[in-house]
């Protein structure tokens, strides 16, 4: 089992490193009792070389691979790939993640056309001075859910302009041994994305457009859609979902409305 943490406080043993390496000593507690090899690695994407992003689109029309800044941002991504979770972690500013955490989430908008995360498990986390902001964490959740990876939980944390690890041990043991657990049982019983409503409409929606585009069969989009076999009239999802089935149906409906009037 592996799992990374990402952190995008640029402050080394801040708050929001704290969090993340009480998390990890949970989930290394968990592994050991119940006999299980678990390998995690920590990236700091304040510390990694993470261009501003350009909004040129290149990553979407010609493949995240011809992205004309040349930085760290694949090799990132491939350490997700070879995960099977992830926490992610941003400090609260101004009632929202991060710029570097921002910048990340902008760079890597590729995986909203193409997700790749389908299989993997990630739970969201904040830190924050005095009230915990819920922008925070909608804002890593929809992009992480966005990208194919099941959001196992999410969770904001008061903790002052600074304090010390003990002390945020000492305030949120029981939250922070309840996402361990929850992030280790998910990962170990390969739990899948249970989408929303909304992101079974969304999924119709842009099936329907490659299926009417097949005058663009040979843009990367669709070329990886058609791989993955999300054109199959009989994909509901970029993965094996567990739903209820009239749930299923209705968004397909509502897809296929939408599509009509707007594709």
């Amino acid at each position: 089992m592996k799992v990374i943490s990402i952190i995008s406080s640029y402050r080394k043993n801040g708050n929001t490193e704290h969090l993340s390496s009480l998390i990890e000593e949970e989930l290394k507690s968990i592994a050991k009792f119940q006999h299980v090899v678990l390998e995690i690695e920590r990236i700091f994407l304040g510390q990694a070389e993470l261009k501003m992003c350009l909004g040129c689109r290149t990553c979407f029309d010609r493949g995240e691979e011809f992205c004309p800044l040349k930085d760290e941002l694949l090799s990132i991504r491939e350490k997700l790939n070879e995960a099977d979770g992830i926490v992610l972690a941003s400090p609260v500013y101004v009632e929202d993640v991060n710029g570097i955490m921002k910048n990340w989430i902008d760079r890597m908008a590729f995986n909203c056309h193409r997700p790749a995360f389908a299989d993997k498990t990630a739970v969201v986390v904040s830190t924050s001075g005095i009230g915990a902001s819920n922008h925070a964490l909608k804002t890593m959740k929809t992009a992480l859910m966005t990208w194919g990876f099941y959001v196992n939980n999410q969770q904001k944390f008061s903790t002052g302009a600074l304090m010390k690890r003990e002390q945020i041990y000492g305030r949120y043991n029981h939250k922070i041994k309840t996402i361990a657990i929850n992030l280790f049982n998910a990962i170990k019983n390969k739990k899948v994305l249970k989408p929303s409503f909304y992101s079974l409409v969304m999924f119709k929606v842009q099936q329907k457009y490659w299926q009417k585009k097949s005058n663009e069969r040979y843009t990367i989009d669709y070329i990886y859609w058609n791989e993955k076999g999300w054109l199959s009239p009989e994909c509901t999802y970029y993965s094996i979902i567990k739903t209820n089935w009239l749930k299923v149906k209705m968004a397909r409906l509502f897809g296929e409305i939408i599509a009509t009037f707007f594709i």
